[in-house]
């Protein structure tokens, strides 16, 4: 399911968080759907329980799994992208690496900023 590659310049918890996130958009693990405790995970990671519990944190501020001691951490309803929205991020993806000096912060910045220019005229 996840793994964490040591050499990678990505950190460990970088890792979890967009392994994790890549599954819940995909509809690999759909709403509802219960997610190891941190201690399991990052035993089964072989990895510390602050790096998980740090990217549950921010996927839980990304809107994508509530985190209930009670009931344990469950991925949100409603996280699937369609194959459309998918194929369109591919894509946009694909075009805007090829331009030079687009980082992925900027290029971020760019979509934020168009998204709240598009929900403010609307």
């Amino acid at each position: 399911m996840i793994t964490i590659d040591s050499a990678a310049p990505v950190p460990p918890f970088e890792q979890v968080r967009e392994q994790l996130a890549d599954l819940i958009r995909g509809g690999d693990l759909p709403g509802g759907h219960r997610l190891p405790s941190i201690r399991q995970l990052a035993g089964d990671l072989r990895i510390a329980p602050g790096t998980v519990g740090r990217a549950y944190a921010a996927l839980e501020a990304d809107g994508l799994i509530e985190l209930n001691r009670a009931s344990g951490t469950r991925v949100r309803e409603g996280q699937v992208l369609s194959a459309d929205l998918t194929e369109a991020a591919s894509q946009f993806v694909a075009t805007v690496q090829g331009q030079s000096g687009a980082t992925f912060e900027a290029v971020l910045g760019a979509v934020r900023a168009a998204w709240e220019r598009s929900v403010a005229t609307s």
